[in-house]
């Protein structure tokens, strides 16, 4: 028997925007969180993480938006801000009845890209 995708365990499309959603929504009343993302559109913003972490956990959209480096660049994101948002998917994951593997599977593929998010480690053209 064939094992199923991490993409597929997590609900596939509907799963991933279940978990976005509800992620978003602990994102967003997070006074530490909230305020990363008072200028940017939130359904643009929760439509290219969609897409992000369906591409991270193997699923069949692409990711087409701009490099992470560029998107988050200029908004002052700290490894406490990364970290928080971590903190909020996971619970997003397991809310959304995802196994404590998974959930770590999830956040551990996210992980490789904190120095993106946050700039540290990235050096300039």
């Amino acid at each position: 028997m064939e094992e199923r995708s991490l993409y597929n365990r997590l609900g596939g499309a509907d799963g991933i925007d279940r978990i976005v959603k509800r992620m978003y929504a602990r994102v967003l009343a997070d006074p530490e969180l909230a305020p990363v993302f008072a200028h940017s559109s939130v359904e643009h913003i929760q439509a290219m993480q969609r897409d992000y972490i369906s591409v991270a956990v193997g699923g069949t959209s692409s990711y087409s938006g701009r490099s992470l480096s560029d998107v988050h660049a200029g908004h002052g994101i700290t490894t406490r801000h990364f970290y928080l948002f971590a903190r909020k998917l996971l619970e997003a994951l397991e809310e959304s009845g995802a196994s404590p593997d998974d959930a770590y599977e999830v956040a551990n593929r996210l992980a490789r890209y904190v120095n993106e998010v946050t700039g540290e480690g990235i050096v300039p053209d």
